[in-house]
């Protein structure tokens, strides 16, 4: 039987590889690969502590919510990806000393 300890495990192991792939920061898209599985890892617990909320579903409702707000936020990360890309011939952060015009 799967119990809330499992979902909070599989959470925990989504978070540590976001931090990972932040703190590593190959390049750009890494890091927003990396917030991605923070904010799954997030959703992922408010699924499995809706799941002791049986009247009113009110964490897959945030869930929702927070999937919109991910897919609007992966959006812009990738237009400023592509912009700054444009300006400076690179993604990867550490190259980047300014971002003036």
């Amino acid at each position: 039987m799967i119990t809330l300890t499992h979902f909070l495990l599989v959470s925990a192991a989504l978070f540590c590889i976001g931090m990972y792939a932040i703190i590593a920061k190959r390049n750009a898209i890494m890091i927003l690969v990396g917030i991605e599985f923070i904010i799954n890892a997030a959703i992922l617990n408010l699924v499995a502590f809706s799941r002791y909320d049986r009247a009113e579903y009110g964490g897959q409702i945030f869930a929702l919510f927070a999937i919109v707000l991910a897919a609007a936020a992966v959006a812009v990360g990738l237009a400023i990806i592509l912009s700054v890309y444009r300006k400076h011939q690179t993604i990867n952060p550490d190259k980047i000393t300014d971002l003036r015009d």
